[in-house]
């Protein structure tokens, strides 16, 4: 007999009638644009449209609501990279319970802002949510607090499962489900609303491949104990995943897909282009899995999750001009000039001729490697596109000034 799991289609049912009206009803749309970029019919959740612009709301709020009155008296400590916290500070401090957050001393610089600025106390204590875990089980144990867990909680998993409830009735012709993944309570709760809704259904979840813990638990292999890197995607870098969400996602996902930092920065750049929409790295981690892997969701209909909004300005500043110099819209390029009046004016001139836009402008004289009566220019160009930047470095080379480097575009 199959061992029932932790969390059942009535707890997500309940989650939805405690947190109605007190979390935003979200949107899901198709979108044709994206649609045809992938492939397939693509619908959006628009979770980056809740008051704190990620899905966490749900789940931090049904577990508040679940607190006895002495517990809501003495307060709650969480730990989070920055959405669950934001949900438990906005939450316990509209039910005026006392909150106490610790975030990882990596935590974005927005994140940390909104959390202390809906009223929380925030301490930074780890390099990572597994050392940050460790120092606020220390401050709840030390000061009489109930712990939140972020994912590995039944009711956070009910609460966040509230949101297939949502795209199921919004959209229900929906044959799949794309959910970002890290330490698993959003896909937890959204397979077990949506397997139990429509059986057919098929739910995959992205992990950033720096962090693949959940897709290595699922399949029984090693996890990866020290990423080599910083991930785009703070909200889903987790280390461990939960016991609990680890149990549903190996009963209920179909599989984990990993997606690169590239692809990610790719997915964001298009829906903010596209969609006129700003989202965070892991909820980009959906719409980079797919367009990843087309012809497995060749002519299927895609509910993908947007699960936040959250990130730094510079952070996303960031992200447009490397999704810019990846597609040759913008260019860094140097050229050898005669270290003589009016060069750099022939060079402007041939730049402006082929409709390119100059940004920055450098010389180097001093170690070019070329003749002293010569000087290396630097340029940093805008372009149309890639063709159009191509055409732009012909025109240079024709005009006596051949580029000696330039930047290609990387792959996604």
């Amino acid at each position: 007999m199959t061992e029932p799991l932790p969390v059942t289609l009535d707890d997500v049912r309940a989650a939805a009638g405690v947190i109605e009206g007190h979390v935003v009803r979200t949107p899901t749309r198709h979108s044709r644009t994206l649609s045809d970029i992938a492939g397939c019919d693509i619908y959006l959740k628009f979770e980056n449209r809740q008051f704190t612009a990620s899905f966490k709301e749900r789940g931090a709020l049904n577990r508040l609501m679940a607190l006895t009155p002495e517990e809501k008296k003495r307060g709650v400590a969480a730990m989070s990279a920055g959405n669950h916290a934001q949900g438990v500070a906005y939450h316990a401090g509209r039910l005026g319970i006392p909150a106490t957050i610790v975030m990882p001393v990596t935590a974005p610089f927005t994140k940390v802002k909104h959390t202390r600025d809906f009223g929380a106390t925030v301490i930074q204590d780890g390099n990572d949510l597994k050392e940050a875990n460790r120092a606020a089980r220390a401050v709840a144990e030390r000061d009489g607090l109930t712990f939140i867990h972020p994912y590995d909680d039944t009711k956070v998993i009910a609460g966040q499962g509230t949101l297939a409830l949502e795209m199921l009735e919004d959209a229900p012709e929906l044959d799949t489900l794309m959910v970002p993944v890290g330490g698993g309570g959003l896909i937890s709760g959204i397979a077990v609303a949506a397997k139990a809704l429509k059986p057919g259904i098929t739910v995959y979840g992205a992990q950033a491949e720096l962090y693949p813990v959940m897709r290595q638990a699922m399949r029984g292999e090693p996890l990866t104990e020290d990423p080599p890197a910083q991930t785009i995607a703070e909200g889903i870098a987790v280390k461990q995943p939960g016991a609990l969400t680890a149990k549903i996602v190996k009963a209920l996902v179909a599989d984990i897909l990993l997606v690169s930092e590239a692809a990610m920065e790719h997915a964001l750049a298009m829906m903010l282009e596209i969609e006129k929409t700003v989202i965070e790295g892991a909820a980009a981690a959906g719409y980079a899995a797919v367009l990843k892997n087309r012809d497995l969701f060749a002519g299927r209909k895609v509910g993908i999750v947007m699960s936040g909004g959250n990130i730094d300005m510079r952070m996303l500043s960031n992200v447009i001009l490397r999704e810019l110099t990846r597609e040759g819209r913008i260019l860094t390029l140097d050229v050898a000039i005669a270290d003589q009046p009016g060069a750099l004016s022939r060079v402007a001139a041939l730049v402006g001729d082929a409709g390119g836009n100059i940004l920055e402008v450098s010389h180097n004289r001093m170690m070019s490697g070329l003749s002293a009566k010569s000087a290396t220019l630097g340029m940093v160009i805008e372009a149309r596109d890639a063709e159009h930047a191509a055409e732009g470095r012909a025109g240079l080379g024709k005009g006596g000034f051949p580029v000696l480097t330039g930047r290609r575009r990387a792959e996604v």
